[in-house]
């Protein structure tokens, strides 16, 4: 007898959908919301279930990680699928490095201080990141001078139309500064289930950054080891970012702006003090916490949402906070920014 053949229907499926659940405890910002439908998904094989299922793989699906790099400002009238897909394997590539595979629900914070402590250099620079592995690739998440794709192997994801899983290399992720093809062509269409890292093993670390320089300069330690990066980087944004634990938020809520060198130019002339880095391309990025801190919205609120303190560049909620108040907040500081600069600011976070 053949052992090929089709999975019969997940009659356990039924029972593992939750109706009218609530977001809330789902989403870093503590923002109050219900999905229609929502159901968490363990493995590669539990999604393509619901693919083929009669009644959800025709349903529309809204895909969830850790909720750190979300707003939701209303319900979501989809089948909200969290991706709970666990794992962490090691390939060795002898001279050549190492692969680390991983489940797209794996903490991504965790799994940098875990490679780390293994004494596997290459991903300190992106220590602290809030979210999970399967959603790094879909931002191309970055951090003082690395972004995921430096460090991007290959990665399965589950075809949300056919079931079929598809392994996409580097090239065909289509990264580009907080962005990739899952943002695009392949947005709510493919589930990614697995990441792949190369950590190659010849490692040189990333200093070119401010805050990076600064504490070469108050350590006096100019070729630190990866692990020295690590921690600085951990104290750096530990210092900046307040604990999503305690205190609701998703980072960085806007992205940092690229100019032309003329904008720039034009722009330093009324504020010399602007924050601003050279790109290896001529254009010039702009700090946009420093835009939004000039315009005077440090500590402000709206409602139960509010500009962070010790890094305007992030927006809080206070307690009670509703996603309304929250893209309200953003859009001010969007409006103000553009008025005295010129600069329209993109938020980061993907808005509901």
């Amino acid at each position: 007898m053949s052992t090929h053949h089709h999975a019969a229907p997940d009659q356990g499926l039924e029972a593992r959908v939750q109706a009218r659940a609530s977001l809330k405890e789902l989403n870093t910002l503590g923002l109050p919301a219900h999905a229609a439908h929502l159901v968490r998904v363990r493995s590669a094989a539990e999604v393509r279930h619901i693919v083929d299922h009669p009644r959800w793989g025709r349903e529309r699906k809204f895909i969830l990680g850790s909720g750190s790099n979300i707003v939701f400002s209303r319900d979501v009238p989809d089948l909200v699928v969290k991706v709970e897909i666990m794992g962490r394997q090691v390939v060795d590539l002898g001279t050549q490095g190492r692969v680390l595979e991983l489940g797209a629900g794996e903490n991504w914070a965790e799994v940098v201080r875990w490679s780390i402590e293994q004494g596997w250099p290459g991903l300190e620079n992106l220590a602290l990141i809030p979210g999970s592995v399967g959603a790094a690739p879909v931002q191309n998440i970055g951090a003082y001078g690395v972004e995921l794709k430096d460090r991007f192997h290959s990665l399965d994801a589950v075809d949300l139309v056919t079931g079929r899983t598809v392994t996409l290399d580097g090239p065909a992720c289509g990264f580009g500064y907080r962005d990739s093809i899952f943002k695009r062509a392949l947005a709510g269409k493919s589930l990614i289930t697995q990441v792949r890292l190369h950590l190659p093993s010849t490692w040189q670390p990333q200093l070119g950054y401010l805050d990076i320089e600064r504490k070469m300069a108050e350590t006096g330690i100019h070729q630190p080891s990866a692990a020295t990066v690590f921690q600085w980087v951990c104290d750096i944004r530990r210092a900046k970012l307040p604990d999503p634990a305690i205190i609701g938020n998703v980072g960085s809520f806007f992205k940092n702006p690229v100019v032309t060198a003329e904008q720039c130019k034009d722009i330093i002339g009324r504020d010399p003090h602007v924050v601003h880095y050279p790109m290896p391309d001529g254009t010039v990025k702009l700090a946009a916490g420093w835009l939004i801190d000039a315009c005077g919205w440090k500590g402000k609120t709206i409602g139960g949402a509010g500009v962070y303190e010790r890094q305007a560049l992030v927006l809080v909620n206070r307690g009670g906070a509703t996603g309304g108040e929250v893209v309200t907040l953003a859009r001010a500081i969007q409006e103000s920014v553009y008025g005295r600069f010129g600069i329209r600011l993109e938020p980061e976070p993907v808005v509901i």
